[in-house]
């Protein structure tokens, strides 16, 4: 039962103690202290998010006059809260870390659980994903199918400019021979100029 446990503090001290546990845990989603104040943050922290489900004025003020931060309680209603909107309780985990070197006390991280909502719609993606990659390799076997003439046209039309290099190889011997006898007919051509002049 909640505020059963004194925590070895007067109640004032007690009490200004968990609001700023609890407002450091809406805040952050996960706080490290010890086992016995987690879990008296944790009746709290769940009590905060319930309220915050409603919605509404009254809601609101109850909050605010536990939770130390404005914009933490705007968080809280904003963001937080909508996601446990279908889950009744169980907001929170409290994970056992081992002792603290000081005084051997039982530590423990209290966080904020993602609601089983919100992880199951991931799953249900990447199943329909799954399912759409199935549905086009289905479809993209007979893409294939059609991609093969039409790599074959392809092939075609890439040998016919080997064929094309080809020839053009076989005739530049031919030019480079007219060529080279052009180029001795040049200077005869010249000489004979020299010698009409």
């Amino acid at each position: 039962m909640p505020g059963t446990r004194k925590l070895g503090r007067p109640t004032d001290h007690r009490r200004a103690m968990l609001r700023g546990l609890v407002t450091y845990l809406l805040e952050k989603g996960r706080v490290e202290t010890t086992v016995t104040r987690a879990k008296e943050v944790r009746a709290m922290a769940e009590k905060m998010i319930t309220i915050a489900k409603d919605n509404s004025l009254h809601a609101r003020r109850q909050v605010l006059a536990y939770v130390t931060k404005e914009d933490v309680v705007k968080k809280l209603f904003d963001e937080t809260a909508p996601k446990y909107q279908d889950v009744k309780g169980g907001y929170t985990r409290i994970i056992k870390t081992g002792t603290r070197r000081g005084d051997a006390a039982e530590m423990a991280i209290i966080e904020l659980v993602e609601p089983k909502a919100a992880e199951e719609k991931p799953v249900k993606k990447t199943a329909s994903r799954a399912a759409k990659k199935t549905a086009s390799t289905k479809k993209a076997a007979p893409e294939k199918k059609a991609e093969e003439p039409a790599k074959a046209e392809e092939k075609a039309e890439a040998a016919e400019p080997a064929k094309a290099e080809e020839k053009a190889e076989a005739e530049e011997p031919a030019k480079t021979e007219e060529a080279s006898e052009t180029a001795e007919a040049a200077p005869e051509q010249t000489e004979e100029k020299a010698d009409a002049e």
